[in-house]
């Protein structure tokens, strides 16, 4: 009895021990339940039915896709204004080459005509955003003159290319990319092989700090959040397999999010996004390419906005003159509540899912409460006050 009595007082120790070194994500979460709980109360627990979780993770996929890249960007100390436009322009493009090229020129073969404008969609997100790259690293313009003006290019291209009328886009293939579902049992062998890869990266972690010497956490400690994380991933999928299964635009959204959260991390190029931020005269004394970290990560940004505009044109089955508005607020105000520095130099990719999460969730409530747009902006605006009130705290005390 006694040595269980032990065990349990370690173990507590341990997770008070990761809650001091975690505050400020913890703190995340905790805002994130609290919101759902409220949330789900005031709704009478309509929030919380699988329908409407399906919907709310589909609704906020678009501008989860940017917050990962935005996460890049501001922890470099930069900031891109342009992302929501450019993710809107991208998918008038797309929806414009559906309905007026490729779907007319090829009626016989929708798959390859919703294949060229993926892919077209995709050069054209990667060609602006090597322009914009190369402008912010190579002329020294600053990145919020840049991407501001780039943000009035992309709107008058949007106004210019729908000529003020919706450009319809709905073909059953493309349609796909953001309406589709996978089959119940795909989506458990996707969270499978995802709980699998989750462990895996966390004791890959563990022996490359013994290798090179570095002490490791208690095995307990590291074992806690690729538990939670494999809690959450099963419960979701048993939460939208109720509904229709895994939705497609999800797995999009969690491909972006492993492969650019491994280069954050597990790269050099990550390393020096994350030293340019923490300390930029110090990077360039170690010999660190800034204006080419600085370039990389802007014209990766480029690549996000043309998967996001990609996917919102498939999601909404039109180009619409109100493409990507208010998009790049929103995955600002996602990744800061993710815990992004504002500084610079600290942010978590996993972290500005979260925030993306908090903030559709906000969106999506009020909705289903009736609650005007008016009070929507001024309620998502207060959460953003906190959360930067709190980043500075935070940093103030660290």
């Amino acid at each position: 009895m006694e040595n269980t009595a032990t065990a349990r007082t370690n173990i507590v120790d341990m997770a008070v021990k990761w809650l001091r070194q975690n505050l400020q994500a913890s703190t995340i979460i905790v805002a994130m339940l609290a919101i759902w709980i409220s949330i789900s109360i005031w709704t009478e627990g309509s929030f919380l039915l699988p329908q409407n979780i399906s919907n709310l993770i589909r609704q906020m996929t678009v501008t989860a896709i940017l917050s990962v890249g935005m996460v890049l960007i501001i922890v470099l100390g930069n900031i891109d204004l342009s992302v929501g436009k450019f993710a809107g322009c991208i998918s008038v493009i797309v929806a414009y080459l559906q309905y007026y090229t490729w779907y007319t020129l090829i009626p016989d073969n929708p798959i390859l005509a919703a294949a060229l404008s993926v892919i077209i969609g995709l050069l054209f997100g990667i060609l602006f955003g090597v322009i914009q790259a190369s402008v912010i690293a190579f002329m020294n313009v600053p990145s919020f003159i840049v991407t501001l003006g780039f943000m009035w290019i992309f709107n008058g291209a949007i106004i210019a290319i729908t000529e003020g009328k919706s450009i319809p886009s709905d073909q059953p293939y493309f349609n796909y990319i953001g309406q589709g579902y996978l089959p119940a049992w795909l989506g458990w062998v996707l969270g499978i092989l995802a709980i699998l890869a989750l462990f895996y990266m966390k004791f890959r972690s563990r022996i490359q700090k013994n290798k090179n010497g570095f002490e490791n956490q208690n095995v307990l400690i590291d074992i806690i959040q690729p538990t939670l994380y494999s809690i959450l991933i099963i419960a979701y999928i048993y939460i939208v397999n109720l509904y229709n299964g895994l939705q497609m635009p999800v797995l999009i959204l969690a491909v972006v999010a492993v492969v650019i959260g491994y280069l954050a991390t597990n790269t050099p190029f990550g390393r020096y996004i994350y030293a340019i931020g923490g300390n930029k005269e110090a990077a360039r004394l170690s010999g660190i390419n800034i204006r080419f970290v600085i370039f990389m990560a802007t014209a990766m940004m480029g690549l996000l906005c043309g998967i996001s505009g990609i996917t919102l044109a498939s999601y909404v089955g039109a180009g619409t003159i109100a493409a990507g508005t208010g998009y790049e607020l929103d995955a600002i105000a996602a990744t800061i509540l993710g815990g992004t520095s504002t500084l610079g130099g600290k942010g978590s990719i996993g972290f500005a899912l979260v925030g993306a999460l908090i903030m559709a969730s906000i969106t999506n409530g009020l909705q289903i409460m009736n609650i005007g747009p008016a009070w929507q902006y001024m309620v998502k605006g207060l959460v953003l006050i906190v959360a930067v009130f709190a980043d500075v705290y935070f940093n103030k005390n660290r």
